[in-house]
Formats: C-alpha cells, sequence, structure tokens
C-alpha cells in the first residue's frame, strides 16, 4: 500500500529519493558520492513570560541553571540523530556548536545548533535536532515555574557543502 499522489507538490524531473521502485521507504545510497566538508545552522525558539526569561537567564530556577544542561542536551541529540530519525545516515560528524541566547524582554530563548561533518550526506538533520531537543530540554527545566512556554519555531538557517552548494534563508539576507 502506498500513500496518496502527491506529484503536484514536486517540480518535473524531481524524484522522490527515499522511496523505492513500489513505493516503500528506503534509505537513500549515498557511497558513491564524494566526502566534502558539511556545516549546517539550525535554530530553534522559545516563548516564555518575560519573568520566566530573567529566572532562566539568572540560573534562578528550581532545577538550577538550566543553560549548560540545554547545550548538552542539543549537542548529544544532534549525535543520536540517526537513531531518532529514521532515514537519517549515520554521519562523520566533527564538531557540534550550541549557542542559547535569552531575550529578557520578549520572554524568548533561542537555541542555535551549528554541526559539522566530513561526510557524502548533510548534516541538516543533526543541527535541526540538536535545536529541537535543546528547545525540549529547556521546557523541562521551566515547566516548574511556567507550564505553558512554547516551541514557536525549529529551522533549518544555513547549510553548506556537497553537491547542492551553499544555502541560506532566503529571509536571513
Amino acid at each position: 500500500m502506498t500513500g496518496p499522489d502527491r506529484s503536484g507538490d514536486r517540480a518535473p524531473g524531481d524524484e522522490l529519493t527515499h522511496l523505492d521502485e513500489a513505493g516503500n521507504a528506503r534509505m537513500v545510497d549515498v557511497g558513491d558520492k564524494p566526502i566534502t566538508r558539511r556545516r549546517a545552522v539550525a535554530r530553534a525558539r522559545v516563548a516564555m513570560t518575560p519573568e520566566t526569561a530573567r529566572r532562566l537567564a539568572d540560573g534562578d530556577l528550581p532545577k538550577g541553571d538550566a543553560l549548560p544542561v540545554v547545550r548538552l542536551a542539543a549537542i548529544q541529540a544532534a549525535k543520536f540523530t540517526p537513531t531518532l530519525v529514521p532515514l537519517c545516515h549515520q554521519v562523520a560528524v566533527t564538531s557540534i556548536e550550541v549557542d542559547v541566547s535569552v531575550d529578557v524582554a520578549t520572554g524568548t530563548a533561542t537555541i542555535t545548533c551549528t554541526a559539522h561533518a566530513l561526510d557524502r550526506t548533510g548534516v541538516e538533520m543533526e543541527a535541526m535536532t540538536g535545536a529541537s531537543v535543546g528547545a525540549l530540554a529547556l521546557y523541562d527545566l521551566v515547566k516548574a515555574v511556567q507550564r505553558d512556554v512554547e516551541v514557536v519555531s525549529v529551522r533549518l538557517l544555513a547549510k553548506s557543502g556537497g553537491r547542492s552548494g551553499d544555502w541560506r534563508a532566503a529571509d536571513l539576507d
């Protein structure tokens, strides 16, 4: 049994690389692709009250200083991406950088995860998984003071390397 026909959602000549001829999910063979340096940057934003953001920034939460824990959660999640996302390849990640910033005035925390690799396929999913899980860890650490904290966005900001070259979100220019 295959899913609905979504051919109208694709440009002419595009193929669904993660489906075999019978429509079954498959892992793409990247064995013939050259190894290149890869980089991807993703961001997650978390909305809360300014008071919660102040407590987060000050390290004044019931579970202690959340920011180091959020960074570690993002790094760990990025490393485990192929375990969490079924069709992702195991990528030779060379580094993961995580920045967590808190804007007390707007009640916003931003988790930015940058993944680097030397491999045949990109690290977009590693960067996005890191940012996502960092945001979830942040929620876990602030929920004792505010239950309605919201992860408002997770998105890829930029990527480089590989056949498709460099890409940057248009609204960032």
